[in-house]
């Protein structure tokens, strides 16, 4: 029991900490609030609404991980490093996929909500 209420303990301060500092993270904490009563609407049947929000949530987790690759790379080297430059674009890169795929998720689900699918 002391183990996982030491693994909730950890996982709050990265998620306050995420929330304090990164901006990106914030945007998204922001947009998935506001998605929680706005997917109930929009989702076709209760399996949309959990592709819709776990979506959102896949979105979260791939930035923390992204901030935490960037941090990383910072502490190793705050000097401009191509290899580390390349490192940070993945990161990005892997954000800007989730973002992708929850777009993805919502529209489909919006169009089949208005009929258009």
């Amino acid at each position: 029991m002391e183990r996982i209420l030491n693994a909730t303990l950890n996982s709050y301060r990265g998620l306050r900490h995420a929330f304090l500092t990164e901006a990106a993270f914030r945007e998204e904490v922001i947009a998935f609030a506001l998605a929680l009563p706005l997917g109930w609407f929009i989702a076709p049947g209760p399996g949309w609404y959990v592709a819709m929000i776990g979506s959102l949530l896949a979105v979260m987790a791939v930035e923390l991980l992204n901030t935490g690759i960037e941090r990383l790379s910072d502490h190793v080297t705050p000097d401009h490093h191509p290899a580390i430059g390349r490192v940070k674009d993945y990161g990005s890169a892997a954000v800007f996929c989730g973002l992708s795929l929850a777009g993805l998720v919502w529209l489909v689900a919006l169009g089949i909500r208005i009929g258009l699918i």
